[in-house]
């Protein structure tokens, strides 16, 4: 396995050569490639943010060897991976391939992946334009098709949006009562979810446990426990028995209403009636005593899980961090993270956006840095968006060493940091005439196809005049980047006709006290674009 996930880990896989590497680097491993080794892989990659280019050579080179078909495991975590990064004509282009080798690997789930990417990035109209283009795709077009498009809007645009296409394609696709189900569950208002569940017994369908889940759902989050249980009382007339996910939506109701005491019966209620709780309904119940501040007794619960052989998982971890993070409490939030480590319970990305946060907002770039060492040995979390603030962090206090440390390592594993980081690192390593290591930075962020491009230096006298129109008129925004001050350099916005102004987004370097900014701004309008054009060093 590590001779095959070390090709993986590689940065640009664009290039000839490593694809060369990729193909010898399997070749002589001497691992006979099977379906569950191929998943495997591509799994690993998944989770550990894998470059996906790279992975897309391997998912190639096993798809092209005589007698091998993937599974729809790896062509959905390939596509996953893909589309994650934006690799949309990539996509499309597995998608072909595969309709012409194996057309019966292409699913409704495989059809839920894409189109979740999709609908992250574009709007509802295209979304639904490429869940049209499947028809020519998949082996069946029916209604599981279209409650996978239905699910992808619910859970990434909205239940307006699934509603308004659900009535605009319903006339070409028989409803069932997954696809009510579907369109229940997430509704914040209860009279929409009363509507669906009346349309539902008027076909004829029969709800079952999980439609009256997502009722119930509705209800408690709507703080209207009476109603709650008037619905519990109908299923149980109707021999419809609740479980474990309807007891976990009572719990969060409860929370809601500013009752965790009577969360806490429940989960003693459900034990005798002989339906014990899960992770899920543990964590409902530590969630209303963190919202509560009574962390002693979220603590007990936590307790209590393990007790009866429940593994805390990252959710449950995060309820306290938050907490922690809004406190400000950095050691019961770096203990935590230590204890959550030795459980062998990995941080997810909210975990680790929790933590380096919290150590930006105290500057602890020692336990910052210790974090994302972590989450490059291990590989939990996602790189690009724990970087911005560890760049951030770094930057501010003046750590260029390690942020071209941090910078080098995150490129090593294949993730492009942000443009943002890249520039402000970049302006450091100018005002600290680092020009090879500079050198270096910029040929690595090229490889990713980035153009960014700053003036190689620039004195006193230059000024750029950038042009910008508004319904209110033109614009003059001039920049000065005066980089022999060496203190600050960027834009501010200005809010306010006349004195006192409000000044915000002023971008210091080294926090070098001001005494001076020369600003120019265009006094007609009430709010403005200008730059900092000049900082002198307080004497």
């Amino acid at each position: 396995m590590a001779a095959i996930r070390k090709p993986l880990s590689s940065p640009f896989s664009s290039s000839s050569a490593h694809s060369k590497n990729l193909k010898q680097s399997l070749k002589s491993c001497g691992v006979f490639l099977t379906n569950d080794l191929t998943d495997e892989v591509l799994k690993r990659a998944r989770f550990s943010h894998g470059n996906p280019l790279q992975a897309l050579e391997f998912f190639n080179y096993t798809g092209n060897r005589r007698g091998f078909y993937h599974t729809s495991f790896s062509l959905d975590t390939m596509l996953y991976m893909l589309g994650r990064s934006r690799m949309f004509k990539k996509m499309w282009e597995v998608l072909v391939e595969t309709k012409h080798k194996d057309r019966s690997l292409i699913t409704p789930r495989t059809l839920m992946v894409v189109l979740a990417r999709i609908a992250k990035v574009c709007s509802v109209r295209e979304t639904v334009e490429c869940f049209k283009k499947f028809k020519k795709l998949v082996p069946e077009f029916d209604t599981a098709c279209f409650n996978s498009l239905l699910r992808t809007l619910c859970q990434e645009k909205s239940m307006t949006d699934a509603r308004n296409v659900y009535h605009k394609l319903k006339h070409s696709f028989e409803p069932n009562l997954q696809t009510f189900n579907i369109l229940l569950s997430g509704w914040k208002s209860s009279e929409e979810a009363e509507g669906f569940f009346e349309e539902m017994r008027e076909l004829g369908l029969k709800p079952d446990v999980v439609s009256y889940n997502c009722l119930i759902d509705v209800y408690s989050k709507n703080r209207e426990m009476e109603k709650v249980f008037k619905v519990m009382e109908k299923m149980r007339d109707e021999e419809i028995w609740p479980d474990k996910i309807t007891y976990t939506c009572v719990i969060g109701g409860f929370g809601l209403v500013g009752q965790p005491d009577n969360a806490r019966d429940v989960l003693k209620e459900m034990k005798e009636l002989g339906c014990y709780p899960d992770v899920a309904a543990y964590n409902a119940a530590i969630r209303n005593f963190c919202i509560a501040k009574r962390l002693g007794d979220a603590n007990g619960l936590m307790e209590e899980m393990m007790s009866n052989g429940l593994s805390p998982n990252a959710t449950t971890y995060n309820l306290f961090f938050r907490v922690f993070f809004w406190s400000s409490d950095l050691q019961n939030s770096w203990s935590l993270y230590g204890r959550m480590m030795y459980m062998g319970c990995l941080p997810n990305t909210q975990s680790c956006m929790f933590l380096i946060r919290l150590f930006r907002k105290l500057e602890k770039v020692d336990l910052a840095l210790q974090l994302w060492n972590d989450m490059i040995e291990r590989g939990f979390g996602s790189y690009i968006l724990v970087s911005d603030v560890l760049f951030d962090l770094l930057c501010d206090m003046g750590k260029l060493t390690e942020a071209e440390t941090c910078f080098l390592q995150m490129v090593e594993k294949g993730h492009k940091p942000s443009n943002v980081s890249f520039r402000r690192i970049k302006v450091l390593m100018e005002l600290a005439n680092k020009h090879e290591a500079l050198k270096n930075l910029t040929e690595k962020m090229a490889l990713f196809g980035s153009s960014i491009h700053l003036p190689e230096s620039m004195d006193r006298s230059t000024v750029t005049s950038i042009r910008l129109e508004s319904d209110s008129g033109t614009w003059m925004i001039q920049m000065w980047m005066d980089l022999t001050c060496k203190y600050a350099f960027g834009k501010m916005l200005v809010i306010a006709y006349k004195p006192p102004f409000k000044v915000k987004g002023l971008w210091l370097f080294h926090r070098q006290k001001i005494t001076q900014v020369i600003m120019t701004w265009n006094s007609m309008i009430g709010i403005g674009l200008i730059s900092l054009m000049r900082i002198k060093k307080s004497a």
